[in-house]
């Protein structure tokens, strides 16, 4: 997108009654929204792999310091 587009969008934001800017920001907030989750969503499922496997590991540690049943 040229710098000469952009410009014209930012103009015509600028001349928007208050009500629609308002809009405008909730719509863009919301899209912001929606494009961060989508983006999360693989990184939260990959913690979520590594805590399935760091909860047991924990688990064994805990028990092999404390001397419990389970440890080995």
């Amino acid at each position: 997108m040229s710098h000469a587009i952009i410009d014209d969008i930012l103009d015509r934001i600028k001349r928007l009654p208050d009500e629609d800017r308002l809009l405008l920001d909730e719509l863009l907030a919301q899209q912001e929204d929606q494009e961060w989750w989508k983006g999360a969503a693989k990184p939260r499922k990959v913690a979520r792999e590594r805590e399935s496997i760091r909860e047991p590991l924990t688990g064994a540690v805990h028990a092999e310091r404390h001397g419990e049943e389970g440890g080995r």
